[in-house]
C-alpha cells in the first residue's frame, strides 16, 4: 500500500498509475484519502450508473437469525444492571 500527498501524485501520475496495477494506492488531500482502482479497458463495460461496489445481497439465514437493535440493547441494559449490581 502506497499513500502520496496529492501534489505529489500530481507530480508523478504517471508512476502511480503504474503502480496501481499491482499495489493499493491512495492519494492524501488534507482529510481526504482517494484509492486509485486499477482496471482493464476489457472491465470498462462492468461499469454502470451506481457504484462498482453496489451489491444487491439477498436476506439468507444469518439474516433471519439476527437480533434487532431493541433486542441488542435491552441485552445489553441486561448486562450493564448485573455488573454493576455485583460490585
Amino acid at each position: 500500500m502506497t499513500v502520496v500527498s496529492s501534489k505529489e501524485f500530481v507530480g508523478n501520475q504517471e508512476k502511480y498509475f503504474e503502480m496501481a496495477v499491482s499495489n493499493d494506492v491512495f492519494v492524501r488531500n488534507g482529510k481526504n484519502m482517494f484509492h486509485i482502482l486499477y482496471k482493464k479497458e476489457d472491465d470498462l463495460n462492468m461499469f454502470h450508473a451506481a457504484s462498482v461496489y453496489d451489491e444487491v445481497l439477498e436476506p439468507d439465514d444469518d439474516f433471519r437469525r439476527a437480533i434487532t437493535g431493541e433486542e441488542l440493547l435491552a441485552g445489553i441494559n441486561e448486562d450493564l444492571v448485573r455488573f454493576f449490581s455485583n460490585k
